[in-house]
């Protein structure tokens, strides 16, 4: 069976969250738990990510949102291992002038190509990456694009609980 490591962003993903209904419903899907959620540490959130891969005894999908997505990608630039797959959910934009001063060390966004499958969804009304700069990311990483229209960050507060959209992406990497 495929591992799957879901891996949220910033505060991580609450209860009815559509990555936290993952986790209980889709087999071999398991949460990478972050030394801290309110206080992100870019070295720290590194050093799990990587040992949650280094736990999977076949190359894992990851499952990244906002924040989560960031750390897939620095991962990526950092390290070789086996990746079957990877969703990108909504990357936060952790260079904009106006983010969150603490998602500041989590730049600059690297610009390589991935190395394994990704593909990463935008929204257009997301508030914390414009889909234009999302599309860029996506060429850049080599992932696919998918515009998802208007739907907010994909988190609670834009009423997103399930994604079944998602399900259907997160098939195409099985």
């Amino acid at each position: 069976m495929t591992s799957i490591l879901i891996v949220p962003g910033y505060q991580n993903s609450g209860e009815g969250h559509w990555q936290s209904l993952w986790e209980g419903s889709v087999p071999g899907a398991r949460r990478v738990e972050m030394p801290s959620w309110a206080f992100p540490v870019r070295g720290e959130w590194m050093e799990t990510l990587d040992a949650a891969i280094v736990d999977c005894l076949t190359p894992p999908i990851l499952v990244g949102h906002s924040l989560g997505c960031i750390a897939i990608v620095l991962w990526a630039a950092a390290h070789e291992r086996p990746i079957r797959g990877a969703l990108l959910a909504t990357p936060a934009d952790v260079e904009r002038p106006e983010g969150l001063e603490v998602l500041r060390p989590f730049g600059p966004i690297p610009r390589q190509t991935l190395g394994f499958p990704a593909i990463l969804a935008a929204s257009a009304s997301d508030p914390f990456m414009e889909e234009e700069r999302a599309r860029g990311f996506a060429a850049d990483w080599g992932a696919r694009f998918v515009a998802l229209g208007p739907c907010g960050h994909l988190n609670l507060a834009s009423g997103h609980g399930p994604w079944p959209r998602g399900e259907a992406l997160l098939s195409e990497l099985r």
